[in-house]
């Protein structure tokens, strides 16, 4: 018994930690929220740091709080136990508090030269506390084992180097929950990229050299559903290339369909209100989610390396699709909802994730496809384990 603890021990520490992909994803967008819009650098006459002995905030709301709170506390948990798991368990608590601390007063300061951001000291120090409640959770977690057991069952039933797959995976509800022309349908880049290059481009010898498109055609009720179904088949895909067992896949895609449904409902509340909870739920919707179901019913038996190759293929005609399709009219009205009020600082970090989220997948599964180990394939369902 002994040995075998042992083995699984040696198997989590070979896959390494999941912690470190989530942090970097997590840090980059607690970067991007920060300096969001990215807009109109320029000094204003004020040093960096003088927010720190500006006047306490006089306007705060209690979603600024919580946001400003809760929004640093992942940073702290992660960094704690990313470290703790490279072998730094002493300087853990330290560096848990203290990175993200400063990260913050960087970000507070920067937003010094944005016009539109209003750096402050309550911000900050709600940012450090934080972090510190974030480092705090995590050390209960490693103290009670909560988070051994996760790694024992990752060296026990994850493909090898799937750490990357569920960091991905684990951010698909935050990209898919931006209002897009399709439901699920993340990755719509290309219409917006070539606006931006005709603005980019107007009125100097390169717009001449710039390709003039046809305007789109709004995508028939069964592109739609395809869509939907291919958006819903390739995490699920991902999800398969990761695990090593039938049984687990079964679990997996069950609880994916659970969390589609969630995120599509809730991403309908915040764009429409609460009376239009299932507006997203058209007939070609409908139809994509029994598609969606039946292809993940069909890829149980692959292999881990042909799940990871299918979700390629699937992820690269899924986008060639979404990229084709136009915005719909009442498009521009629901993103009022995220650019305004008090999702303003937020919808360009969901937006952007819903952009790179397919490329990032197809990225992992050509990983996973590619990698040179004896572990690829699919094992059968054992209950004794």
């Amino acid at each position: 018994m002994a040995r075998t603890r042992q083995a699984v021990a040696m198997g989590a520490q070979r896959h390494g930690s999941l912690a470190w992909p989530l942090l970097l994803s997590y840090a980059v967008l607690v970067v991007y929220a920060s300096l969001f819009p990215f807009e109109g650098w320029r000094s204003q006459g004020v040093a960096p740091w003088a927010f720190l002995l500006a006047p306490w905030p006089r306007y705060w709301s209690g979603f600024d709080v919580l946001a400003n709170l809760l929004g640093y506390a992942p940073l702290g948990a992660l960094l704690t136990v990313a470290l703790t798991r490279t072998g730094w368990p002493r300087l853990a608590p330290v560096l848990g508090v203290a990175v993200p601390t400063l990260l913050s007063l960087t970000m507070e300061a920067l937003q010094t030269y944005l016009p539109q951001r209003v750096p402050s000291q309550l911000d900050a120090l709600l940012n450090a506390a934080g972090a510190l409640l974030g480092t705090g959770v995590a050390l209960l977690l490693l103290r009670w084992r909560w988070l051994g057991s996760w790694g024992q069952f990752r060296a026990e039933r994850q493909q090898p180097g799937a750490q990357w797959a569920w960091g991905v995976l684990l951010l698909w509800p935050w990209a898919v929950l931006y209002p897009t022309s399709v439901p699920f349908a993340t990755g719509q880049f290309w219409p917006r990229l070539e606006a931006a290059l005709w603005r980019a481009a107007e009125g100097s010898p390169l717009q001449a050299w710039l390709p003039q498109s046809a305007p789109l055609s709004p995508p028939s009720p069964l592109t739609e559903a395809l869509l939907v179904a291919l958006s819903l088949w390739l995490p699920v895909l991902l999800g398969y290339a990761s695990l090593r067992r039938v049984g687990q896949r079964v679990l997996f895609a069950l609880l994916f369909g659970a969390a589609a449904w969630g995120v599509g409902t809730l991403s309908a509340v915040l764009t429409f209100g609460p009376s239009h909870a299932w507006a997203w739920l058209t007939p070609p919707a409908q139809l994509g989610l029994a598609a969606a179901a039946a292809m993940s019913l069909f890829a149980l038996p692959l292999g881990a390396r042909a799940a990871a190759l299918l979700a390629v293929l699937i992820g690269g005609l899924m986008l060639g699709l979404v990229n084709r399709v136009p915005d719909p009219a009442y498009l521009d009205v629901a993103l009022q909802t995220w650019e305004q009020g008090r999702f303003s600082r937020f919808h360009g970090v969901s937006q952007w994730l819903g952009w790179i989220w397919p490329w990032a997948a197809l990225v992992v599964a050509a990983r996973l496809a590619l990698r040179r180990d004896g572990h690829a394939g699919l094992r059968p369902y054992n209950p004794r384990l």
